[in-house]
């Protein structure tokens, strides 16, 4: 059986073989977008674009006693604008010719598209279904940095992002820029100047800090890394220049933490590292650090609702679930500071659909069983979610 005849076969398969086979690179979505809207109108769902061009989708409550959920995307992948053409491979698994399919995040999208299709036209009592499809996640997060977060009034919000199946991340990290900077007081030669005890060589100084820097993961709850500070590159001198005594001398670190807490322990024991580095050496040499968050930290919440309504759903349908935490960042960090139109704070979760592996290359590829399955998935934690 070859890729049509799965296509005629699955609706969903379909829907998001038509999705990935649009070109949408970050910031030119357009073509996607439209097409996302086309296929809301012909069902007679509300869709439109945002002033940054997301798009917001929303079907109203049945039950005004029930709570709204959203289910958000990203309408963006990596490559090009050039064709995409989907194939089938074996039996269960979908991929482009010679370039990434974009399952990231297709597969996300074609899921709660399709839910709201059928959500549609059905007769079920429900507290409201919004959806949000994002653009440019992929290359600046610069979709839902723009979003108008007052059109949104879901609390709990399902972004459908994970590369794998029955997977619901319920924290995740940060990510920290962390520079350090070192200035000795006086440089030289180094045949002439070497036995002058007030010039100390920049590299070697830096060399002795990041020395006694964290390093690696700084702190862990039941096997999974919460806190993590890792050393980047440094820059002293030039390797092939050996007869000067340097001066300056850069480090970088990338700090990742799912603890603000934790976060703020981290960085106090790097300050407290660099402060005794100056102590040390007062006026012969001097070292500042300095922190850019670049993503703030998605923290686990103590509200069990989804994560509870997530395992009941698993159980009902015999699939292996997991919930878990994870080292990265996702649009979900971005939800998890901001607060919705009612000014409730979101309550977001990373959640797996659909099983993509390889993702980002050549040999992406999407296994469409997965895909039903994530769908069967989706539909069993709406209804719980509204019981």
């Amino acid at each position: 059986m070859g890729i049509q005849e799965i296509r005629k076969e699955h609706e969903l398969v379909d829907l998001f073989c038509n999705l990935a086979e649009i070109p949408s690179p970050s910031l030119h979505e357009e073509k996607v977008s439209e097409w996302i809207k086309n296929y809301c109108a012909e069902r007679g769902i509300h869709a439109e674009n945002d002033n940054y061009g997301n798009v917001y989708v929303n079907i109203p409550a049945t039950d005004s006693s029930k709570q709204p959920m959203l289910l958000s995307a990203h309408m963006d992948v990596i490559g090009d604008d050039s064709p995409v053409a989907t194939y089938l491979d074996g039996e269960d698994l979908i991929r482009a010719e010679g370039r990434t399919l974009g399952g990231d995040d297709k597969a996300g999208v074609a899921n709660a598209l399709y839910f709201a299709a059928q959500l549609a036209k059905s007769d079920m009592k429900h507290g409201g279904l919004e959806l949000f499809f994002t653009r440019d996640e992929e290359s600046g997060m610069s979709g839902i940095h723009n979003a108008d977060f007052k059109k949104l009034h879901s609390k709990y919000i399902l972004v459908c992002d994970s590369d794998t199946l029955g997977q619901l991340e319920v924290s995740g990290a940060s990510y920290t820029l962390a520079t350090i900077k070192i200035k000795s007081a006086k440089g030289g030669h180094s045949g002439i100047d070497i036995g002058d005890k007030t010039r100390h060589n920049a590299a070697k100084l830096v060399a002795e800090l990041v020395n006694n820097l964290p390093q690696g993961v700084f702190y862990e709850e039941n096997g999974l890394v919460i806190t993590s500070c890792n050393i980047g590159g440094i820059v002293a001198g030039k390797p092939e220049v050996t007869n000067i005594i340097n001066t300056d001398a850069l480090v970088t670190y990338s700090i990742r933490s799912a603890s603000r807490a934790k976060e703020a322990e981290l960085k106090a024991e790097m300050e407290a590292e660099v402060q005794r580095f100056n102590d040390k050496y007062a006026t012969l040499a001097h070292a500042e650090l300095t922190f850019a968050e670049h993503l703030p930290p998605f923290e686990a919440s103590n509200d069990k609702v989804i994560p509870e309504v997530f395992k009941k759903a698993g159980a009902n349908l015999g699939l292996d679930v997991k919930v878990s935490s994870f080292h990265a960042g996702a649009e979900t960090h971005i939800y998890a500071n901001e607060t919705n139109a009612n000014g409730e704070k979101f309550l977001p979760y990373l959640i797996g659909l659909a099983t993509v592996c390889n993702m980002h290359s050549r040999e992406e590829n999407l296994d469409y069983k997965s895909l039903l399955k994530g769908q069967e998935l989706l539909s069993e934690i709406f209804k719980i979610f509204n019981a």
